[in-house]
């Protein structure tokens, strides 16, 4: 069996994901929790490279939808490089692919969006939530 991973890379202050080669049940936890845990870093939009991914079910396509919403909902994007054309129909026949922008490589992917430079301090601090 080989090992699954999603390495995270930046490209212009902006988090690249590398997803696995095939998200299913097994490995979409895995997506599921590298992106959450790049989110909680302060990131807003976030890169998915989809790129060396041949197969994608539908835990898949839920994990990147919430990230979608999620990232949204901070004022930023999940956006998705995809090479593959069965990964692209599966995208195209659900939908997926009107609602998260879709990009041919990473650099376009980040291009239309400004340098980022994040102070690693910054992610260092607790984050302190009012009490109601």
């Amino acid at each position: 069996m080989a090992v699954v991973s999603c390495p995270v890379t930046t490209l212009r202050g902006v988090p690249v994901i590398k997803a696995p080669r095939e998200i299913d049940m097994a490995s979409a936890e895995l997506l599921r929790g590298v992106l959450a845990e790049t989110a909680a870093r302060g990131h807003a939009t976030i890169v998915v490279d989809l790129s060396g991914t041949r197969f994608c079910d539908s835990a898949g396509l839920h994990v990147l939808i919430r990230a979608h919403r999620a990232a949204v909902a901070e004022g930023g994007e999940l956006r998705m490089v995809i090479g593959a054309p069965g990964v692209l129909r599966i995208f195209a026949i659900t939908g997926v692919d009107r609602v998260m922008p879709r990009f041919a490589d990473r650099a376009a992917a980040v291009a239309p969006l400004p340098a980022v430079a994040i102070d690693p301090a910054w992610l260092s601090w607790p984050r302190i939530v009012p009490a109601a």
